[in-house]
């Protein structure tokens, strides 16, 4: 008969219970030889009970309390006066004793694995005393394992690595499982590891538990990635015996042992030729089984006739080859290129080259495609000169562009005026000569920057731009002047050849060589007798005094002419007038003050006198002020009555009206009352006349039945009308009436009219009023003769 996985385990414990309980008979205690304990004297007898440590099975499943083991001392005589008493550690709880037999059990299930061992401490006592008849002895129970736990990975489930191509017997992993049994009784710990699934690729150490390779040549790029199931099983792996599993997740990582290839052997693209340098023109890639750093690569052309116009780098992050312009393309230059590429790893390892030259070739052609270009200036930027005094025609230089085409289209040019916004210049659109269109002047603009177009006949869309820049040379077309507006003032004490002022001058035109300026006095002045001038000769001269005795009473001021001549070819020349004044000045020659009337107004006024004119003055200005702005604060209308009248609307020669919705400029409220007519409302910017002496307040006129029935009749209309909106609203009506007091203006109705008036005279004027002599005249020529 085979006993199965309970079956068994209940044998175990009924056998181990077995065990036990003889082993704890055998530890009963035993009578001591030595001579009873006594509490009192001095003398101490020798301990007399002693036992061995108690042993209990874990895991117990019986109903009845488990038998652990017995006390007994040697003083028990059997008659019921000694107690025993236990304390200490699951006392009471979990173990109890029999107070008069000492036998001692287990009343709760045990579990070695959370505890595995209680110490407790025993006692005899006098039952009648509740006195110790033996000392206190402390002992042990320990707690008896079996196989209740099965081996547990804690660290799982595990990933590793091994790289690819690797040896038989290359260790990947090590996986560990703890088993919480007792490993110092039996085989309950003691545990092997097997592998489940993961075979024949991978095999584990029994004892170890270290995983390692078991096939050689295992190729990333076929798999790359194994799912092993590992079991550990405690009793040694016998039968019986608990276990655990967990999975290892092994990854074959890359190793060079791939060369790059390129899926063809040619390539051939199309590139326009006006493609931009540095454009891309293709993209290719060889491939590489491998990942990683193993699948990076390096290109480079390594022959053909494209070496100097293209070049081929590497994307680092598609490893993709990519050639690009390194000169500009001219299809009518070179109409295809060919170019031989080689792909190669960078990162070899030495172990795989067995398998073959980790690089590859292959041939790219490059074919260049015709594309209509604009025209192409001789040069990039065209320098030319003018001079300024160049009449309007002359001609400047001249732009030449071609067609680059094959085609060779002839060229019209033509100027950006965005750079010539004065239209300074023209250009024959044939010839490209450019030629001055206005007057120029080099002191308004030196250089000028303009941009020519060059357009082809059969395709104007495609334009060349060309640069020219005009410098202006210059002539001596600007006199010289005073550098400066100078304040030169004299002392009264000043003595004769004093200096009392440095002068130089400018010109707006610039000579080859500088500037040189000559300066002396005009004609009328050079025989003055106040100063003189004195050329140094560096295109400055000094003014200088001629007498002493300078009086402001005589001649405050001095004009003193001065003659300023250039050294261009002709020279111009210029009169500037320098004004002096004459001062007061301290001992240090500083001028206090300059003006004349300083000797004279004390002469007539006091300085009291001054101060009342001056108060006199702000007084009057202020009042001025205060009326101004109270008129400003209370101005009141041009009309008396504040009420409008419809008539007087006409003054409003701003107001363009609104139409038939328009109901603020015209007062409605007149239509309702016409029988009264107010007066005129008399304006207060107008000088009252004699109308004031017969001014009537109100003057009352027939009433007008026509408007009235005609507003009735709109308002029954209104009312019953359904489409009318659902609210008060003002209806604006465009009537007329039927009559006037000064009757039509129009001439229309002057051919039926009684009029007395006589046209004849129409009939002088001549052909052109032919036709209204012969409508309104009363000759013998009637209107419908």
């Amino acid at each position: 008969m085979k006993l199965g996985k309970v079956e068994f385990c209940h044998f175990l414990q009924i056998l181990a219970l077995f065990l036990c309980l003889a082993g704890m008979n055998q530890a009963e205690l035993t009578r001591s030889r030595s001579k009873p304990y006594f509490q009192s004297g001095r003398t101490r007898t020798k301990r007399s009970w002693v036992w061995n440590q108690f042993f209990v099975l874990e895991e117990y499943m019986g109903t009845d309390p488990l038998y652990v083991g017995k006390l007994h001392s040697d003083v028990d005589k059997g008659d019921g006066s000694i107690k025993y008493i236990l304390s200490g550690e699951g006392a009471s709880s979990i173990f109890i004793i029999d107070e008069n037999t000492g036998d001692i059990h287990a009343t709760k299930r045990l579990d070695r694995e959370e505890q595995a061992y209680y110490t407790l401490r025993a006692q005899a006592l006098d039952r009648l005393t509740n006195k110790p008849v033996e000392p206190e002895s402390e002992f042990v129970i320990k707690i008896q394992d079996i196989n209740d736990n099965e081996p547990k990975f804690l660290d799982g489930p595990y990933t590793a690595g091994v790289p690819e191509m690797s040896p038989v017997g290359t260790s990947v992993v090590q996986v560990t499982a703890t088993d919480a049994d007792d490993p110092t009784y039996g085989n309950s710990a003691r545990v092997v590891y097997s592998i489940l699934q993961g075979q024949p690729y991978f095999s584990v150490e029994p004892k170890t538990g270290v995983i390692k390779t078991a096939l050689p040549n295992m190729d990333r790029e076929a798999k790359d990635q194994y799912l092993l199931v590992i079991q550990a099983k405690d009793m040694v792996g016998q039968n019986g015996g608990l276990s655990g599993t967990t999975s290892v997740t092994v990854t074959l990582t890359d190793v060079n042992d791939n060369p790059p290839r390129f899926p063809r052997r040619s390539y051939q693209y199309n590139v326009p030729e006006s493609l931009p340098v540095a454009s891309v023109v293709a993209r290719i890639k060889a491939a590489d089984a491998d990942v990683g750093p193993n699948a990076e690569m390096e290109y480079k052309i390594v022959d053909g006739d494209g070496l100097g116009v293209f070049k081929i780098s590497v994307d680092k992050d598609t490893q993709e080859g990519i050639i690009t312009i390194q000169k500009e393309l001219d299809f009518e230059a070179k109409t295809s290129y060919t170019l031989r590429i080689e792909a190669a790893n960078m990162h070899v390892d030495p172990r795989f080259l067995s398998l073959g030259p980790f690089s590859d070739m292959t041939t790219v052609k490059i074919i260049v495609e015709d594309v209509d270009e604009p025209p192409v200036f001789t040069s990039h930027l065209y320098s030319m000169v003018v001079s300024e005094a160049a009449k309007v025609g002359t001609i400047i230089g001249t732009v030449a562009a071609h067609d680059p085409d094959a085609s060779n289209s002839p060229v019209r040019y033509s100027i950006d005026r965005n750079t010539d916004l004065e239209r300074y210049f023209n250009i024959d659109a044939n010839s490209g000569v450019i030629t001055t269109a206005k007057s120029l002047d080099r002191e308004t603009n030196a250089v000028h920057n303009i941009t020519v177009l060059a357009m082809e006949s059969q395709n104007p869309a495609q334009i060349g731009r060309g640069y020219v820049a005009i410098t202006i040379l210059d002539i001596n077309d600007n006199a010289p002047e005073f550098a400066m507006e100078y304040e030169t003032t004299v002392c009264e004490n000043a003595q004769p050849g004093q200096v009392i002022q440095k002068i130089s001058a400018i010109d707006k035109d610039d000579p080859p060589n500088g500037h040189q300026f000559y300066f002396s006095l005009t004609a009328e002045a050079a025989n003055n007798h106040n100063f003189t001038l004195q050329d140094n000769k560096d295109n400055t001269a000094t003014i200088l005094t001629k007498r002493n005795g300078f009086r402001r009473q005589e001649q405050s001021v001095f004009y003193l002419p001065i003659f300023i001549v250039d050294s261009g070819s002709p020279s111009l020349s210029s009169t500037n007038t320098l004004t002096i004044r004459v001062c007061d000045c301290d001992a240090d020659g500083i001028a206090q003050t300059c003006n004349a009337e300083a000797y004279i107004l004390p002469a007539g006024l006091s300085t009291g006198a001054l101060i009342a004119i001056l108060a006199c003055v702000l007084t009057l200005l202020v009042l001025v002020l205060l009326i101004v702005t109270m008129r400003r604060r209370k101005k009141e209308p041009l009309i008396f009555d504040e009420e409008r009248d419809i008539r007087e609307n006409i003054v409003r020669y701003d107001d363009e009206g609104g139409g038939e919705e328009d109901t603020e400029a015209f007062d409605m409220a007149a239509l309702r009352n016409l029988n009264i007519m107010r007066d005129t409302k008399t304006r207060r910017d107008v000088t009252p006349e004699i109308q004031f002496l017969s001014r009537p307040t109100f003057k009352s006129i027939p009433d007008n039945v026509i408007f009235r029935e005609f507003i009735w009749e709109r308002l029954k209309e209104a009312d019953v009308d359904p489409c009318a909106p659902p609210y008060d609203s003002l209806q604006t009506y465009a009537f007329e009436g039927n009559g006037s007091v000064a009757e039509s203006l129009s001439s229309l109705d002057s051919i039926s009219s009684n009029s007395d008036q006589n046209y004849d005279y129409l009939s002088d004027w001549g052909p052109r009023f032919k036709r209204l002599a012969d409508m309104y005249g009363t000759g013998p020529d009637c209107l419908y003769s």
